[in-house]
Order: C-alpha cells, then sequence, then structure tokens
C-alpha cells in the first residue's frame, strides 16, 4: 500500500484526481486534492476536493446530495496523478449529467455494455419499425425467455463442441438476449454488477475463514 506522503503535488499544492464509477468504469469528472482534501476523503470514504475557483475545500454531495462514496483510490507510476473508484450517489456533473465528459471531440463513442443497454432500451420506450428487438418487446416475456432459452442451448452446443469461436459467437447471442430481458425486468447493468461485487466480497471472507482454520 502506498503512503500518501510518497505523492508528489504540483508548486499549487495540488494533485489531479479522475473520478471514475467503479461499476461501470466510465470516467465521471476530473478535479484536484491538495493534501487537506486527500486527508479528508481518506478518513471520511467520500470524495472531497480542493476547489481551484472558489479557493476552498468542496465535499461533492454536500449541497446537492450527489456523494461519491470510495471504494479505491490508485496513484499512477510518477506519483502526481490519482484515480478514484467511486460508487455514486447521483450525477457527477452540476450540469446533471451522469459524467462530465460528454463532448466528443474526435472519434466515435466507445462499446460498452451500458451502452447497448441503453440502446435497446431505447427500442422499447421509442419503437423502431423493422427492429429485432422493437419486435422481442412487442412479443413480451415469454418471447424473450424462449430466445433467452434458446441461445443458452447453442451455447452449450458450441462449448461441447470446443469450438472456441461458435462459442463466443453464441454468448454474444446470449448476452444481448440477456440484455433484451433485463431491460423488460427493469434490472439495470448496475444491479448486476453490484450483486457480483457483493458475492465477491462475500468469497474474499469465506476464503480468509479458510485459510485461519
Amino acid at each position: 500500500m502506498l503512503n500518501t506522503e510518497e505523492l508528489k503535488f504540483d508548486a499549487n499544492g495540488l494533485i489531479p484526481a479522475i473520478v471514475v464509477d467503479a461499476k461501470s468504469r466510465n470516467v465521471l469528472t476530473l478535479a484536484y486534492m491538495n493534501r487537506e482534501s486527500l486527508s479528508i476523503s481518506l478518513a471520511e470514504g467520500r470524495t472531497c476536493f480542493w476547489s481551484r475557483s472558489r479557493q476552498e475545500l468542496w465535499r461533492k454531495g454536500e449541497t446537492s446530495g450527489n456523494v461519491q462514496h470510495i471504494v479505491n483510490i490508485k496513484a499512477d507510476c510518477d506519483r502526481d496523478a490519482l484515480i478514484v473508484y467511486v460508487e455514486k450517489d447521483g450525477p457527477a456533473c452540476h450540469l446533471g449529467t451522469d459524467s462530465c465528459f460528454n463532448d466528443d471531440v474526435f472519434g466515435s463513442e466507445p462499446f460498452s455494455m451500458q451502452g447497448l443497454y441503453e440502446l435497446i432500451e431505447g427500442r422499447k420506450t421509442e419503437k423502431k419499425e423493422g427492429s429485432y428487438t422493437t419486435y422481442l418487446f412487442e412479443k413480451g416475456l415469454d418471447k424473450i425467455l424462449k430466445k433467452v432459452g434458446e441461445e443458452s442451448t447453442e451455447v452449450i452446443i458450441a462449448g461441447k463442441a470446443e469450438d472456441r469461436k461458435e462459442t463466443v459467437y453464441e454468448i454474444a447471442d446470449l448476452a444481448y438476449h440477456v440484455l433484451v430481458l433485463m431491460v423488460q425486468l427493469g434490472i439495470s447493468v448496475d444491479d448486476i454488477m453490484a450483486e457480483l461485487a457483493s458475492r465477491h466480497v462475500i468469497d474474499k471472507k469465506v476464503k480468509q475463514e479458510k485459510m485461519t482454520q
């Protein structure tokens, strides 16, 4: 574990802190910390920054309620920048958006499971003629469940044949249909990530208990 005394603050006593959603891994914002705000963040388990414009400490969510609970903090190899992984209670940006980074300068939006989920969600709320996804929602839960079952079987067949390429293809099909099911039932990607994270913690505790026996 790195000692915070090893961190390198700039001439103004600040270090950049890139805040990242611990579940989605999306970049939320870029802020700055000084030694005092970092100490407060570590002590309270929630982000506290130094406002360069107001020249004062700034606890994220103190007025808005959009608190960021710290999961992990990492320093870069030069010890002069931080990544702060958080679980957030609300939008990170003062404009009310999930992230402060929304305006493309170059290139296209990288693929993400959350992005695919939102696309599928859009096919339910704003039906698009000729869309297979919209067709599934129109047919309803039974049809969606049938497709999940069919795709699960295809994964098993491809896996049993030890056909890597075909297995990847079928897992992708299954993942898509599972996302459709999730949207249908109002289950978010964050819900699944939270469940997996809770199992990870339980697993770690079980391993620790076995080691001490």
